[in-house]
C-alpha cells in the first residue's frame, strides 16, 4: 500500500491543486490528511489562494480516496460540506506488523501520547514543520510539514508512506528527506 500523507491546507486552493496534482502523479492508494483543512485560524496569516469554497470542491471529487482526521481548526460545520469523515480525533491503521496512530497534534503528541506498543508509529500535523523523531519504546513520530503554512523555513510539503519508506517531498515532487522505518 502507498500513503500519501498531508497537514495544514487551511483553505488554500492553490496549494490544495498543487497537493492534488502531485497526488495525480504519486498515485497512491489512499491520501491521509492530518486535520486543519478549511479554516486558515486566527493565528495564521491567510495562506496563498485562500478559498475554502474550492478546496471543498478539490477534495469532495477524491472522497474515495481521502482518510482524515480533525484538526483544532475543523468544526462540524466543515463536516457538513466534506463528504469524507473529518471529525475524529485519530485514526488507526494497520501497517504490516505496526500501528500507525494519525492525528493532528492539538490534543495527542509527544507530551500527551496515544497507547502505542512497541515499533507503533505516530502521525501528527499542527506544527507545520516536518520531523522525524524517534522516542520512546522504538516509536517514531513523523510529521509531514504543512502543505500551505509551513513554518520556521521548511518548504511546502507532504509525505508519501511505500513499504518501509517514507519519503518527505516538497510541492513540486523532489525529496528533501528519506528514511527506512
Amino acid at each position: 500500500m502507498k500513503l500519501m500523507i498531508a497537514s495544514d491546507i487551511h483553505g488554500s486552493a492553490y496549494w490544495c491543486a498543487k497537493m492534488i496534482e502531485q497526488a495525480e502523479k504519486e498515485n497512491p492508494d489512499k491520501i491521509l490528511l492530518l486535520g486543519d483543512i478549511l479554516y486558515h485560524g486566527p493565528r495564521n496569516d491567510l495562506p496563498d489562494g485562500y478559498d475554502p469554497k474550492a478546496v471543498i470542491y478539490m477534495l469532495n471529487r477524491y472522497k474515495n480516496y481521502i482518510i482524515s482526521i480533525r484538526g483544532n481548526c475543523d468544526t462540524e460545520v466543515d463536516q457538513m460540506v466534506l463528504e469524507f469523515p473529518i471529525m475524529a480525533d485519530y485514526a488507526m491503521l494497520m501497517w504490516g506488523t505496526r500501528v500507525i496512530y494519525a492525528t493532528h497534534g492539538h490534543i495527542y503528541n509527544l507530551q500527551h501520547q496515544l497507547p502505542l506498543a512497541k515499533g507503533d508509529i505516530m502521525l501528527q500535523g499542527h506544527t507545520h514543520i516536518p520531523a522525524w523523531q524517534p522516542y520512546g519504546d522504538d516509536n517514531l513520530c513523523l510529521n509531514p510539514g504543512s502543505v500551505a503554512i509551513p513554518k520556521d523555513g521548511s518548504p511546502h510539503s507532504y509525505m508519501i508512506l511505500r513499504d518501509s519508506l517514507v519519503f518527505f517531498k516538497d510541492m513540486e515532487g523532489q525529496i528533501y528527506h528519506s528514511l527506512q522505518i
